[in-house]
């Protein structure tokens, strides 16, 4: 992505699909790839009991279908015209994965826009361990999403095929509960994800993607989330991101891997109302500067 200060011109906005849920300080829910907004209940379902939670898809998945390419920095001209939509001064951002590093690059452009970051399994400069995917790999996927998405959750098609494929790298408790998320979010997701929002993303990974550099500008308060086992986006990396924001707490969850919320969604769920307990000016909306007369 570009350098933060450098603003496309809002007019090649795209209208993005979004989910709004609930009332009160708005916080704004940011999908991974695959994903959608829906994808995001985990997190929108709870909160939106107390605030205003917005889960849009992002340009190129759910319902905001495209068929020009695009690149990454789109999403972000994309996510602010939807904030001036719904004219939202100031929020919060939840990002999962993807959706964490458009909340830093957000957060970069629109220091006082934001008022805290949620960044779950995301980094600003991205690595991952990921073993070489086999035929097999290919083979027991295909037929435990089929099996779930026909029974979400049957525990014979989680130990015949569900842990031989390469969900193991995705999740590493493999209960009915997490697989029934899988079935209801994660297929229609796939399914729906663009070949043009796939190359973008692959295009900016390929370029070195790192603003590591750039983090010491987000003052605001940040949870940096991550699961021990991550596979894709590796706790180390997102430890160093926690390392590099001034006002950050970092946690990271044993026995998990990348969609660690599916798995462990009550005890990810406290520890994020914990944190804005912790942190109310996160939820707080902030008076405009009032400059004195003849300034």
């Amino acid at each position: 992505m570009p350098d933060s200060s450098t603003h496309p011109t809002i007019s090649s906005a795209f209208p993005l699909n979004v989910l709004i849920q609930g009332e009160g300080f708005p916080i704004l829910c940011l999908h991974g790839h695959p994903g959608s907004g829906r994808s995001m209940s985990v997190f929108t379902n709870a909160l939106s009991l107390r605030f205003k939670t917005l889960a849009p898809d992002l340009r190129g998945y759910g319902r905001s279908q495209t068929v020009q390419n695009f690149e990454m920095p789109d999403h972000l001209i994309d996510l602010e015209a939807l904030l001036d939509r719904h004219q939202i001064d100031q929020c919060l951002i939840l990002g999962w994965s993807l959706g964490g590093i458009l909340a830093l690059e957000l957060a970069l452009r629109q220091l006082k826009r934001v008022s805290g970051l949620i960044l779950v399994a995301t980094a600003a400069r991205p690595w991952g361990n990921h073993p070489p995917v086999t035929w097999q790999d290919n083979l027991y996927t295909g037929l435990a999403s089929v099996f779930n998405r026909l029974n979400p959750g049957w525990r014979w098609n989680i130990d015949t095929f569900g842990q031989r494929s390469l969900y193991r790298y995705l999740i590493q408790q493999h209960t009915p509960e997490t697989y029934q998320y899988l079935a209801r979010e994660a297929m229609d997701a796939y399914l729906q994800t663009s070949r043009q929002a796939t190359q973008a993303l692959y295009k900016a990974l390929n370029q070195g993607y790192n603003r590591l550099a750039d983090l010491p500008k987000i003052q605001c308060p940040c949870l940096v989330l991550a699961g021990a086992g991550d596979r894709h986006i590796t706790p180390a990396s997102s430890q160093e991101t926690a390392d590099h924001l001034p006002n950050a707490e970092w946690r990271c969850y044993p026995n998990t891997a990348h969609l660690f919320p599916w798995e462990m969604p009550n005890q990810v769920l406290k520890d994020i109302c914990d944190w804005i307990e912790r942190n109310p000016e996160v939820i707080s909306f902030k008076k405009p500067e009032v400059r004195s007369r003849g300034q």
